[in-house]
């Protein structure tokens, strides 16, 4: 047999080796993982919460799910399930989990600020998710600066 011809000599990929280390991240992409990692164990959990109420687990006998107000029961299934698919995102550090994460607590925070009458309008969680907002942004803008060229 014949060798195969390589006209492109700066294309071919090298084959990886086991026991070469593995290039090192930088301090705020390690605090940016961890923070990824921590922000997807709240969304499993928020998530696992919402459908708890789908499924009327801890419901007491006055209260279900069936009989709630439609708006009400609209936004307990799509925090469930965005929650949920956010917490996967979120742990594998995937640029689409930081937007559906993105999209749940903007939505949270429309929720709670446009329509009052769903879930209460308390502004507790409003400040919670501005907050966490705010600190994957300094976490995600610092560890840009780290692999900017």
């Amino acid at each position: 047999m014949t060798e195969p011809v390589i006209t492109d000599h700066g294309r071919t990929l090298e084959p990886v080796h086991a026991g070469e280390e593995r290039q090192t991240e930088g301090r705020w992409t390690a605090y940016l993982v961890l923070f990824l990692r921590v922000m997807a164990v709240l969304s499993l959990l928020k998530g696992l919460y919402h459908w708890s109420i789908v499924c009327g687990i801890g419901d007491g006998p006055d209260a279900s799910f069936e009989t709630a107000p439609m708006p009400w029961q609209a936004a307990t299934v799509f925090f469930a399930v965005i929650d949920l698919v956010a917490a996967v995102g979120l742990w594998l550090t995937a640029a689409w989990g930081a937007v559906v994460w993105l999209t749940a607590a903007i939505s949270m925070v429309a929720v709670q600020i446009l329509f009052p009458t769903i879930y209460g309008g308390s502004l507790t969680p409003v400040f919670v998710e501005l907050a966490l907002l705010a600190v994957y942004l300094g976490l995600a803008l610092q560890a840009a600066r780290e692999h900017a060229p």
